[in-house]
């Protein structure tokens, strides 16, 4: 597996779509106190709580913990949920495709997606191409998962968009 990129460097995935990205906000996903993952945002410029929709960028999930990709790609359609309703058939279709893309994880796995506005979503594994889904309606509800006020985790928002402290 590619190592995960020290400092504040953008692992290599990230710097061939977004040239120039640095690191613009990370944090630590806690589910009753166990530690799922960290969650790194990079971006050529700033990402902010109010235009993240119309922002090229990348969020690396950097696992500490096995999981299963379709149990990813289901808690995915559940969050996105939050966000606005979804036909039945599109997250039928969301589903299928995330279930395609994202592999079972293991502690140390980095998951990596690109959201790029006007296109859809990039995804790696390990810095290794998945695929992509070219729909920009499920890049912004994908990401919005993170990034978007109504996500169930307001504090990971705050600190990837750097409005909070670390």
């Amino acid at each position: 597996m590619p190592a995960a990129p020290s400092g504040n460097a953008a692992p290599p995935e990230v710097g061939q779509p977004l040239p120039d990205a640095a690191l613009h906000g990370q944090a630590r996903l806690r589910f009753f106190g166990l530690h799922v993952y960290d969650a790194r945002l990079w971006s050529p410029q700033p990402v902010l709580p109010d235009d993240w929709p119309r922002r090229a960028f990348a969020l690396e999930l950097e696992y500490a913990r096995s999981l299963p990709g379709r149990r990813i790609a289901e808690r995915s359609i559940d969050e996105m949920r939050r966000q606005q309703p979804i036909a039945d058939a599109v997250a039928q279709r969301w589903l299928a495709a995330m279930t395609e893309l994202f592999p079972d994880v293991g502690a140390g796995d980095r998951l990596t997606g690109v959201h790029l506005p006007t296109e859809g979503a990039r995804f790696y594994f390990n810095g290794r191409s998945r695929g992509e889904l070219r729909d920009p309606a499920f890049a912004r509800l994908f990401f919005g998962i993170w990034l978007a006020p109504q996500t169930s985790e307001p504090t990971l928002r705050a600190q990837l968009l750097g409005m909070a402290a670390r």
